[in-house]
């Protein structure tokens, strides 16, 4: 059986996967399958990622990163669902989802 990529998805979908992806990483953390965890939240992730408009990330900005208190990313461009950019205080240019960028109050 073929699965549909995120990409293809339509909004209810991609709610109705990010659902069950975090309900089989909900299982899978209480079996202690620390691996099969981090697939499902990544793949809930990027699932998000699509279900988000990139035109609501601007390049340029300060953004916080969910799940890393205290980072912070400035977006120099957007490719798809990713910002690319750097993490402040670090040298190296990274690709995130825009799922993991939250807004500064």
């Amino acid at each position: 059986m073929d699965e549909k990529k995120f990409s293809q998805m339509t909004e209810h979908e991609l709610r109705q996967a990010i659902a069950d992806l975090n309900e089989k990483a909900r299982k899978a953390e209480q079996l202690g399958m620390v691996n099969e965890f981090a697939v499902h939240k990544r793949r809930a992730v990027m699932a998000k990622a699509y279900s988000l408009n990139p035109k609501d990330f601007k390049p340029g900005e300060i953004y916080g990163i969910d799940g890393a208190p205290g980072e912070y990313f400035k977006v120099e461009y957007l490719k798809g669902v990713f910002a690319w950019g750097f993490r402040l205080n670090k040298g190296e240019e990274e690709g995130l989802p825009i799922s993991l960028l939250q807004t500064l109050k």
